[in-house]
């Protein structure tokens, strides 16, 4: 994970901060490690493996009574498991729907945790970041989804989505804002002075 430092967290809120003069909207940024553990994944990439086990065998001029090839079925899964437990090599072996369905999960989860459903208007944005999965979602309520196309949000994901596969999750985050920014100053100008919600980072360890 580009882990943020406190600093670099602070420049995302006074991005918000910015933003929000000028329009009615709430924004909350939330960055999450990973969507999930994925613990189940090296389990059944390294049963499948071992299970292969004897028909590879059977390839090879090495002749094995059972026994042994019971012992080597699980050395084979016992060794995969560990390998697997890489987080790296976990992320590559997790089926890229298993990946997005989850992130898509949390940052359903996270716009009702974050109370941006409960805003004058209707008008929270929940900027949603999941590093592992090179995740980004934007959640607008019913208040700014009915004036802002889903089209418009997809072109500032995009954006957001290369910065976060080139590491440059900060900057990322602040073109996010600025471009979330001047969609909402046109579409929900600002008509009363308010901060409902904390511009502070939220982050998912």
């Amino acid at each position: 994970m580009t882990l943020l430092t406190a600093a670099e967290k602070e420049l995302v809120a006074q991005a918000i901060a910015e933003v929000e003069r000028e329009t009615d909207a709430e924004l909350i940024t939330v960055l999450a490690a990973r969507a999930d553990d994925y613990a189940h994944v090296p389990l059944l990439w390294a049963a499948a493996l071992a299970l292969l086990t004897p028909g590879l065998l059977a390839l090879t001029p090495f002749w094995l009574d059972l026994w042994n090839v019971l012992i080597l079925q699980w050395l084979v899964f016992i060794v995969l498991v560990l390998l697997f437990r890489v987080p790296a090599l976990r992320m590559v072996l997790v089926p890229k729907p298993l990946k997005r369905w989850r992130a898509a999960q949390l940052a359903q989860r996270q716009f009702l945790e974050q109370n941006l459903h409960h805003t004058r208007g209707n008008t929270g944005v929940l900027i949603f970041v999941s590093e592992a999965e090179h995740y980004v979602e934007i959640i607008g309520d019913k208040g700014i989804d009915q004036h802002v196309s889903a089209a418009e949000w997809q072109r500032i994901v995009d954006n957001f989505t290369a910065q976060v596969r080139a590491g440059k999750t900060l900057q990322g985050f602040i073109d996010c804002v600025r471009g979330c920014g001047e969609l909402l100053k046109t579409h929900v100008p600002v008509s009363d002075q308010k901060n409902e919600l904390p511009n502070h980072m939220v982050v998912l360890d």
